[in-house]
């Protein structure tokens, strides 16, 4: 079961990436895109290019699990970076999965 937590440390991929992929194309990936290693920790954050999917990928310490999520309406509002990838908080990281905008500036999160 997936437990976020404040010390859990999440990568959200900036670009949208093709989510056929499964577990090893996604964690070849992480380690040639993202450049971080899915076993030592972490959870990885991806959207398909219509941005209406998400994929989860993280290793819980036993194998690893995927999960995705599809929108039946609407789209996802993506982070933007600079970078191939960005940080958020275990907050943020339920806020986007809800629907809402994630931000950096204070007051975080707009529907």
């Amino acid at each position: 079961m997936l437990t976020l937590t404040p010390a859990m440390r999440i990568f959200v991929a900036v670009a949208p990436v093709d989510l056929r992929r499964g577990f090893d194309g996604l964690c070849a990936h992480v380690q040639a895109v993202l450049e971080q290693q899915v076993v030592e920790g972490g959870l990885f954050v991806f959207t398909n290019r219509r941005r209406n999917r998400l994929r989860l990928l993280w290793f819980d310490g036993t194998g690893l699990w995927l999960a995705t999520k599809r929108l039946e309406a609407g789209s996802l509002s993506w982070p933007r970076a600079q970078g191939v990838s960005v940080g958020l908080r275990p907050e943020q990281l339920s806020a986007l999965m809800s629907g809402l905008e994630v931000q950096e500036k204070p007051g975080w999160y707009r529907r």
